[in-house]
């Protein structure tokens, strides 16, 4: 598809067109695998998206997200398991529905539009079961919700990159499906554009009262739009649950090293607790004598006045905007440890000062849960 350089899109203020309701779907994933030829991609996946609800797939490359995506939306069929929409069986043993009797709509990476079409055909494309005249109204409709009025006669080699995924958006949205599959429909835009999209797609999912799969490997991106996460890895659900839930109480160091930048120690639980150069850590439910990694997120990592807490050399700082980040070594320690430092702690290298843990942000797993 033929690119140009046009300056990044900024989304306008919100329409205040609203586009109209579907009958958001429940899909169900019973013990869904899937195999190409001896190599498995995916392991007995079970899994619900509530009517009106948004799940994020995430996790790396690689991991089999987008093959649940593609389950989903019916372009390939299990190797094993049953996948529901609505408590009907789509996809099983004895029984295959094709993608266009799902009811579900796509938007791809991509943009996957029609070069040949202008933006209001690409956008009408998906409505062949309303009149040419409802086809239309329904089109510009959503055209002018995604803040594209005026460019309904343009082809997408004359769009920039942003406005071709809001034709995406619109095209995928306008049929008011009951399910849609965004396979990381923002991850080729700016952090800016990427921003005001997402923000834009949540609002008309909400508009749609649409089901959604969302494909990401943003930790970010999966936080900020989702109401559950599954997180995956190697063709498994590692965890699932609400952003926070997955974030907050991570089940392995795979899990917590996904959402965050850590500190990595490692050492023997003893008398319940365990030794690290900023201090014993308790470890109450691991038995004695067990090898363990202990994992502290930077931001949990607080400084307070010098005396107080365990004493750092601060080795460098380097500001980030609105907060720095800081390397300390600690007088038990052999390594730097990374710290977050907000606007107010002031610390340059040199300087020495008193640290604090915050229990919230401390991790500690068998050493056999070792992420890879």
């Amino acid at each position: 598809m033929q690119m140009i350089n046009n300056p990044p899109a900024v989304l306008s203020a919100p329409s205040k067109i609203r586009i109209g309701p579907a009958f958001s779907g429940e899909i169900v994933f019973e013990n869904v695998s899937y195999t190409i030829g001896e190599k498995p991609v995916l392991h007995q996946l079970n899994f619900t998206v509530e009517p009106g609800e948004i799940i994020c797939l995430l996790g790396p490359s690689g991991c089999g997200k987008t093959t649940v995506l593609r389950l989903a939306a019916g372009i390939i069929a299990p190797t094993s398991g049953r996948i529901l929409i609505d408590q009907a069986e789509v996809a099983g043993p004895t029984r295959f529905v094709s993608p266009e009797k799902r009811k579900v709509g796509l938007m791809f990476q991509d943009f996957a539009l029609f070069p040949h079409m202008t933006v209001l055909n690409n956008v009408t494309y998906g409505l062949y079961a309303l009149s040419d005249r409802d086809a239309d109204l329904a089109a510009r409709q959503v055209i002018q919700r995604v803040a594209l009025t005026g460019k309904e006669d343009r082809y997408p080699h004359e769009l920039s990159g942003g406005e071709q995924q809001r034709v995406a958006l619109a095209r995928a949205i306008a049929p008011r499906p009951q399910l849609l599959m965004m396979d990381e429909p923002f991850s080729g835009l700016d952090q800016r554009l990427r921003d005001d999209l997402r923000s834009e797609t949540l609002a008309l999912l909400r508009e749609a009262n649409s089901s959604a799969i969302l494909v990401t490997h943003d930790p970010v991106e999966a936080m900020s739009m989702a109401d559950k996460i599954i997180l995956m890895r190697e063709g498994h659900i590692e965890q699932y649950g609400t952003p926070q839930f997955v974030h907050d109480q991570p089940v392995n160091s795979f899990a917590a090293r996904f959402f965050s930048e850590v500190n990595t120690f490692e050492g023997v639980v003893k008398s319940g607790e365990v030794l690290t150069p900023l201090g014993a850590m308790p470890a109450p439910s691991i038995a004695e004598g067990t090898l363990v990694q202990i994992l502290i997120r930077p931001s949990a990592i607080r400084c307070v006045r010098k005396g107080e807490g365990r004493e750092g050399l601060v080795l460098e700082t380097r500001y980030l905007g609105g907060m720095s980040r800081a390397s300390v070594l600690f007088v038990s320690g052999t390594e730097p440890v990374t710290i977050y430092l907000n606007a107010l702690e002031r610390l340059s290298a040199g300087d020495t000062a008193g640290f604090k843990i915050d229990p919230s942000g401390v991790f500690i797993f068998k050493k056999t849960q070792s992420a890879s």
